[in-house]
């Protein structure tokens, strides 16, 4: 049995201080696997936190997998970590961890927690990379600040990379990283998108997971290619002016024997109670948010996509099932809090800590926090009480829109508060307007597919909807295929159906979701006050019996645009409605134009404001509402 020559620790004092302290958010330079150089000797120093493990050795391409060749040590006695330098380990090897555990005689091989590269799947090692990269997107990097700011236009298009598109050729495949990169970045830019979302593309096991049940929790997926293919990705993106947020899960993680759970024959990283440890919904473990080591090790992990992959903002998963003791949980089958309560104190003090982590290091990026509660602040400040995130989804809207619309025109009027509801808390958070992934699989459809009516009705209620929701105040999100109306539910396993486009209505529809884009780019009133009252003003939001609902959005330097929506398939002629000031109006958007698949019902260029007193403003326009459209105007010379 040999040991490793460990005398070049890679820790210091202070790293296993601000380690033991769950405060240090550079772990991945200092655990892991990293390539380097000693007395002229090329190799590799492995590290590895294991602190109720007697024994713990690496193996792996470098030694014939021998779990007893080369053992590490335990720096400082007590601090659960073992290290040690690997003479001729090199780059692209693979490797584990063999630990031997202080109790029950348990034995186990583990991939890395902190490797940032593993073998293709079903395989499960770890593998020893280079991060080394040479990026080209300064440009961007030294702009993002203005493209990220809660003020900014922000469009964002949600992407599965392994089935937004895949080659004729090769359907069964996904492309890779790098040949994503022009095809999505092309796509964004011609559809006016500003950033996109990516389903998680940390290393996770079973693929159907979309990447939710994560192993590598600083390890993009090897399915689409090497870490620098997804810089690479991320690169040219950034080239193209598109910016990258990335889905980010610390809430749980999966059971596999490679991943964490159970690490060094204990609970390391989760609960050892089932009733704190152990998600019943998502079958898997949760996080331990406590142990300051396993919030150190989720903090790294967060700042490192940051860091060493330059992405504009982590949008975080589940965090209503981290700040809930009893969710997804009957009576009994969870533990209260010290004061009796069902808040994760714990867990809110992580959150916190992450937030502020991130905004310290990062100011120029956000994070979007999943939360479907109404826990107060949760885009608030942390030195005001709230958690800290930039923006919340808002999973309010997102529910009553889709079940709005999913109603037969003719019955919508006894469902008009469901379309009205949201302004009365709008503002409450900095909040993201969500349609995702989560709403066109398990059996609910596509979105479209939601949609009452013929294909004709369904489509101009798409285009409603988009425009509702493109003129409703917040940042916006659309998962794919839904901008084209994709009329087949989501599967993971196969290409979205762009053969589509070759028909008019999805033609039509995209052409529609491009043009709100340029729309929404174009007019601050759309954007720059999405997260305050002043940006907003109900012009009339009781006309129930015909489903027609108008408003104003304002911008900062007295931009207005006038929004009419018209929630039947019936064309209302001389529909009067108030407005601010005189003169003409321009007709800047209409859902229901030819060019959209619409009937082409409009009000011309430009309407003439009359000096009729209405809805308690000084003027008023007479105008033709298009069946189940939206209708976009600006006061002439705005």
């Amino acid at each position: 049995m040999s040991s490793i020559d460990t005398t070049a620790s890679r820790f210091s004092d202070l790293d296993l201080h601000l380690f033991h302290e769950g405060t240090h958010t550079r772990l991945y330079e200092r655990l892991g696997a990293h390539p380097e150089t000693r007395a002229g000797v090329s190799g590799c120093h492995f590290a590895v936190w294991a602190p109720n493990a007697h024994a713990v050795s690496v193996m792996g391409d470098f030694n014939g997998w021998n779990k007893h060749s080369h053992w590490l040590r335990q720096i400082n006695a007590g601090s659960g970590i073992w290290e040690g330098f690997v003479p001729g380990a090199t780059v692209g090897q693979r490797y584990k961890f063999h630990i031997e555990s202080n109790f029950h005689g348990y034995k186990v091989d583990k991939a890395d927690p902190f490797a940032f590269a593993a073998e293709m799947p079903p395989a499960t090692a770890s593998q020893i990379v280079s991060l080394d990269y040479r990026w080209n997107d300064g440009e961007w990097m030294a702009r993002r600040k203005a493209a990220n700011a809660l003020d900014a236009p922000m469009s964002v298009y949600e992407v599965h990379l392994g089935s937004w598109r895949r080659s004729p050729e090769t359907p069964d495949q996904p492309l890779g990283y790098r040949a994503l990169a022009p095809l999505l970045a092309d796509y964004c830019l011609e559809m006016g998108f500003t950033h996109v979302e990516l389903l998680p593309v940390m290393e996770h096991p079973f693929y159907g997971s979309w990447g939710y049940q994560i192993t590598g929790y600083f390890a993009p997926t090897a399915r689409y290619g090497s870490p620098q293919d997804f810089m690479y990705l991320v690169d040219h993106l950034h080239q193209k002016g598109i910016g990258v947020i990335l889905d980010w899960v610390p809430s749980h993680f999966p059971n596999d024997e490679h991943g964490l759970a159970w690490f060094d024959g204990t609970a390391l990283y989760e609960h050892a109670d089932p009733r704190q440890g152990f998600h019943p919904e998502w079958a898997s473990q949760i996080f331990n948010y406590g142990r300051h080591e396993v919030r150190a090790f989720l903090l790294s992990s967060a700042l490192f996509w940051l860091d060493k992959y330059h992405v504009d903002g982590l949008r975080v998963d589940a965090v209503a099932s981290m700040l809930y003791l009893d969710y997804a949980r009957k009576e009994g089958e969870w533990v209260p809090n010290e004061y009796g309560g069902r808040e994760n104190l714990a867990a809110i003090r992580f959150l916190r800590q992450l937030n502020e982590a991130v905004y310290r290091d990062f100011p120029d990026v956000q994070t979007i926090a999943e939360e479907s509660t109404a826990w107060p602040m949760v885009s608030r400040p942390t030195w005001l009480g709230g958690l800290g995130f930039g923006m919340k989804w808002n999973m309010g809207w997102m529910h009553d829109t889709l079940d709005y619309f999913a109603h037969d025109p003719v019955h919508r009027k006894y469902h008009h508060d469901q379309i009205t509801f949201s302004i009365w808390y709008a503002f409450h958070e900095n909040f993201m307007l969500p349609i995702s992934h989560d709403e066109v699989v398990h059996g609910k459809g596509s979105l479209v597919g939601k949609l009452p009516g013929d294909e004709w009705q369904r489509f101009a209620n798409l285009r409603l909807l988009l425009g509702y929701m493109w003129a409703h105040p917040g940042k916006k999100l659309l998962f794919m295929g839904s901008e084209f109306g994709q009329t087949a539910e989501w599967n993971h396993d196969k290409s979205l159906d762009w053969h589509l486009l070759q028909y008019w209505p999805h033609a039509g529809a995209q052409r529609w979701l491009r043009d709100l884009n340029t729309l929404y780019r174009q007019h601050p009133a759309l954007y720059a006050r999405d997260f305050t009252h002043e940006g907003f003003e109900w012009i009339d939001c009781h006309d129930s019996d015909v489903s027609v609902l108008s408003f104003l959005r304002k911008g900062p330097q007295g931009e207005t645009m006038l929004v009419v929506l018209n929630g039947t398939p019936v064309v209302r002629e001389g529909y009067r409605i108030g407005v601010p000031q005189g003169g003409h109006w321009r007709e800047v958007a209409n859902s229901d134009a030819p060019a959209y698949g619409g009937s082409g019902v409009s009000n011309g260029e430009r309407v003439l404001a009359e000096a009729t007193p209405w809805h308690g403003r000084p003027y008023s326009l007479a105008l033709r509402l298009p069946p189940l459209a939206a209708l976009f105007l600006e006061p002439e010379g705005a």
